[in-house]
């Protein structure tokens, strides 16, 4: 999958401006971005279902814009607001879906009856009304249409918006199985499930790719600081001058008391990358300093996110 120069314009406003990146074959990808910020406009444009104003889109290379048909087949794709009809039983719809997919009758029911085993629809809501499941179910539900043709690409927008945690969690597991049997790209609000589901991440901000790569890749990118905690009694002036013999650059950012007394949990920032736990060990063996626990704190999905939105809105001049 290939996004190349993407823009999109709805009247005089610019949705996306010059969006591009390559999606591998097999990959699970998280797409993000604020509320507005041109997920789905990018999404339905790789779909088929929008035109680029500009640019080109690719699948399977071949161009989304010159022939639309035949790259949807490739595509399984669940909207954010997940449409179905309320009044079918589940395994009726998913017929429904099949027929419409052009499925052959020979082999509707094996791809219907797999996709239900998949999204374990089988034993607990293959019979019921659509209307009556939660809203977790109607998820399985709607992705068990998109594995319906067995596409090569699943793209799901929100797949897990306005579920509780546990349904969360199920879905996530769902398409950990996903992995390795076809290309998935996630767009979601929910971080922490990006983080622990997906291979890349592609963040956009204003229409703009404003970050792309790895967990990996992206923390060496952000993380200008470091962090650590250091639990130890409580001597905070001390302490910030005894820190500093070891790099200039140390500030303490967050002092917290423990229910333990009298013990304080200190939150550290150096931009010396070279320091590991092991230098704050050997600094402060000073018995009277009672150093108990140091831990490093690894920059988060979240802060690659917040810094990211937050560099693309200060540097754009649009």
């Amino acid at each position: 999958m290939v996004a190349e120069n993407l823009t999109k314009y709805f009247g005089s406003t610019k949705a996306i401006d010059s969006v591009s990146f390559t999606i591998k074959k097999g990959e699970i990808v998280g797409f993000l971005g604020p509320n507005g910020a041109g997920k789905s406009t990018t999404l339905r444009i790789l779909c088929g279902l929008l035109r680029a104003h500009s640019g080109n889109a690719y699948i399977a290379g071949t161009s989304v814009a010159l022939s639309p048909n035949l790259t949807k087949k490739h595509i399984g794709y669940m909207p954010e607001n997940n449409p179905l009809i309320d009044e079918l039983r589940v395994d009726e719809y998913l017929y429904f879906r099949a027929r419409m997919k052009m499925i052959t009758k020979a082999n509707r029911r094996k791809e219907v009856d797999e996709a239900m085993e998949l999204c374990d629809l089988t034993r607990t809501a293959k019979k019921k009304i659509i209307r009556t499941l939660s809203k977790g179910y109607r998820q399985r539900v709607g992705i068990a249409d998109c594995l319906l043709g067995k596409p090569d690409i699943i793209i799901m927008d929100e797949p897990t918006i306005g579920l509780d945690p546990h349904q969360i969690i199920a879905i996530r597991q769902l398409i950990d199985s996903l992995r390795g049997k076809m290309t998935v790209v996630l767009s979601s609000h929910i971080l922490p499930e990006i983080e622990a589901s997906c291979d890349r991440v592609i963040i956009i901000n204003r229409g703009h790719i404003v970050a792309q790569g790895s967990s990996k890749e992206l923390r060496e990118i952000f993380a200008t600081q470091n962090q650590f905690k250091l639990t130890l009694t409580s001597h905070p002036e001390e302490l910030c001058a005894k820190l500093q013999e070891l790099d200039p650059s140390i500030k303490i950012i967050d002092e917290r008391a423990c229910m333990e007394q009298p013990w304080s949990v200190f939150t550290i920032e150096t931009a010396n990358k070279a320091l590991s736990g092991q230098h704050f060990i050997q600094l402060l063996r000073d018995p009277k300093y009672e150093l108990k626990e140091v831990q490093a704190l690894p920059l988060t999905l979240e802060d690659i996110f917040l810094t990211a939105t937050k560099q693309s809105w200060r540097d754009s001049s649009f």
